[in-house]
């Protein structure tokens, strides 16, 4: 099925950002997608696209002409009735949004999160130090899923049983933002018991009494929420913090085992590792498009946007636009890659970033200060979902230095 483009001055493409091949190595199709102009046509699904870095950053901008009150998905739920639950936090729009942005804001505030650096630290080294000694395993499962899924998770204080089903819960999410193709489904189908657990651990009686599950609940003794929405954004905090963490990780490894050159400069200098990340970020963006809708018909780009039409932002594609990024398809660690998009941008930029970038930094320095040199054994095994990009197998074998690094 196609859907004809209602815009005269705007090309359309059968390009299909959910299609496998895509997924797999989805840069040279976007390439071709800026090629085309600020604006393409997806006549598959019947919504506008941008994929450069000035309409991307100008879209994420303005809220109130480009909501997410109707889903940050390709579903609009202003038209249609939602699946789910809409976020109240993600997919709500000012001033309802202010609220609950504040409360978790300041549950994730550096401070907050400044208090967890030595104990996330300690994490890190350990099983750094134990996989180094083995010296080849599964950097995805091993280190990358298995740092966060224990760092975070304590953090927030969830229960130690059953953290498996944190992995599954995100992915869930994650593929309801695209459409409801057999990748969606087939998660669907086995979501019973992973659901089940999520809606128990993000109960008040199930969590720690000082995590920051526990300062959510605090917040709605307070007034400040509802109890019930306390809640909902434990559950928030459990799909956005964990499986884009994941990834991002694996993309770092994956990144720096393919450019051994850049792995020599973060080892020499592990202060380096904050701004490393930024750049595996943008080189590499674990989250690779979500959506906006307009509120109003408004000029843009060269066009008149009318009003209620979804439009696919593909923030991973403005992460390489050469009209932003010199050199923008090359691995640099040395570049400063202030200005990617990430995490988002405006007010709905991602409220747990600051987290994620902790957890990163941390993780990457334990690495540069034990290891000499990765290398990837075979070809890693990517983890393919409609939104999120990252890997669920890496083998590697690393080189520990001769003198840890302090």
């Amino acid at each position: 099925m196609t859907h004809e483009n209602p815009y005269r001055d705007v090309p359309s493409s059968d390009f299909d950002p959910y299609a496998t091949e895509v997924l797999a190595d989805p840069y040279p199709h976007y390439e071709r997608l800026r090629e085309l102009g600020p604006w393409a046509w997806l006549e598959r699904y019947g919504v506008l696209a941008v994929a450069r870095h000035d309409e991307v950053q100008r879209i994420l901008s303005q809220p109130d002409v480009f909501c997410s009150s109707a889903g940050v998905g390709l579903a609009n739920f202003h038209t249609e009735k939602p699946w789910r639950k809409p976020s109240i936090i993600l997919e709500t729009d000012p001033p309802d949004h202010g609220r609950t942005r504040k409360v978790v804001a300041r549950v994730l505030s550096p401070a907050s999160i400044g208090r967890l650096r030595a104990t996330f630290e300690e994490v890190a080294a350990r099983m750094v130090d134990e996989l180094v000694e083995r010296g080849s395993f599964d950097a995805a499962k091993d280190l990358c899923e298995a740092f966060p899924i224990k760092a975070f998770g304590d953090a927030v204080g969830l229960p130690a049983a059953g953290r498996q089903h944190l992995l599954p819960y995100g992915d869930m999410v994650f593929n309801g933002f695209g459409p409801i193709n057999e990748r969606f489904r087939s998660r669907m189908e086995s979501a019973g018991e992973t659901v089940d657990w999520i809606a128990k651990v993000c109960q008040r009686d199930a969590l720690t009494k000082d995590g920051l599950g526990a300062q959510l609940f605090a917040a709605a003794d307070a007034g400040e929420i509802e109890h019930e929405e306390a809640g909902m954004l434990v559950r928030t905090l459990l799909s956005a913090g964990l499986d884009t963490t994941v990834f991002t990780l694996c993309n770092a490894i994956q990144s720096f085992g393919r450019h051994p050159e850049q792995w020599a400069l973060l080892r020499e200098d592990p202060s380096m590792a904050r701004q490393a990340l930024e750049e595996v970020l943008r080189y590499d963006s674990t989250f690779h498009s979500f959506y906006r809708t307009s509120t109003r018909d408004v000029e843009l780009g060269g066009i008149t946007v009318k009003a209620g039409q979804k439009i696919a932002v593909f923030i991973a594609s403005a992460n390489r636009d050469p009209r932003r990024w010199p050199d923008a398809d090359r691995f640099d660690v040395t570049r400063r890659a202030t200005g990617h998009m990430a995490f988002g941008t405006g007010i709905h930029g991602c409220a747990g970033q600051m987290m994620a970038r902790l957890e990163g930094e941390i993780v990457l320095t334990a690495l540069a200060r034990r290891v000499e040199s990765i290398r990837l054994d075979g070809q890693p095994v990517q983890h393919f979902n409609n939104t999120v990009r990252g890997l669920k197998s890496m083998p590697v074998t690393v080189t520990p230095l001769s003198v840890a690094v302090h």
